[in-house]
């Protein structure tokens, strides 16, 4: 079930160092993450096709295909994480370009521990704040031709699933219980056609807004 999940969620790391691996495994694993780590771009992009991270670490020198070459395949900017380059070798140069492609930041190596924790901790949140401020609006103009419209009530349930709320979370906001929250949420699924939270997330931020 989601509500069981790890509440930091997952960090992808690429790099073909494996001290740096383990030390960056380490210390995100004891900041609360669950952490997957890779050792070239063709690992990740065979990962990043069925799930998403909360965040990925991705070195600019890495075998076959670079750093930067991963990041524009995976159109940055664009991403539904954060990704931040990492580099022992960095210049000004370098970061401008990693920033131009689509990434959050450039951090060079040798880093200390308790600093990028501090930096993805703040990257991660800060990204979870947009994409709910986006849904929520999402949410609240939705419309879509041919389903049966939500009530008021499944349009408060949705926007506190979509801002990432347990049902017993949403429960205590909105007043009512979390078996409530469930009902609401399984009729909310039947009336978008959604197979699964992720689809239905899908379906919120591809509909066409009421004009």
């Amino acid at each position: 079930m989601a509500e069981e999940l790890t509440a930091r969620g997952e960090i992808f790391v690429v790099d073909n160092d494996p001290a740096v691996r383990d030390t960056l495994s380490t210390v995100l694993a004891a900041a609360g993450y669950q952490v997957v780590c890779f050792a070239d771009g063709a690992a990740l992009l065979e990962v990043v096709r069925t799930r998403t991270p909360s965040c990925i670490l991705l070195d600019v020198h890495i075998p076959g295909k670079s750093g930067f070459d991963i990041l524009k395949e995976l159109h940055g900017e664009n991403y539904p994480a954060p990704i931040f380059m990492i580099s022992g070798q960095g210049d000004i140069a370098m970061a401008v370009s990693a920033i131009k492609n689509g990434a959050l930041d450039f951090i060079e190596k040798p880093f200390r521990g308790n600093e990028i924790v501090a930096r993805l901790d703040e990257a991660i949140g800060a990204y979870a704040r947009r994409q709910a401020e986006a849904l929520a609006s999402k949410v609240a103009s939705l419309h879509l031709p041919g389903r049966e419209p939500l009530t008021r009530r499944e349009r408060e349930v949705l926007e506190q699933f979509a801002s990432g709320a347990s049902n017993k979370e949403a429960g205590r906001h909105l007043g009512i219980s979390p078996r409530t929250i469930e009902d609401h949420r399984a009729n909310i699924m039947k009336k978008l056609g959604a197979r699964n939270a992720a689809d239905l997330i899908r379906i919120v931020m591809t509909a066409p807004r009421n004009s």
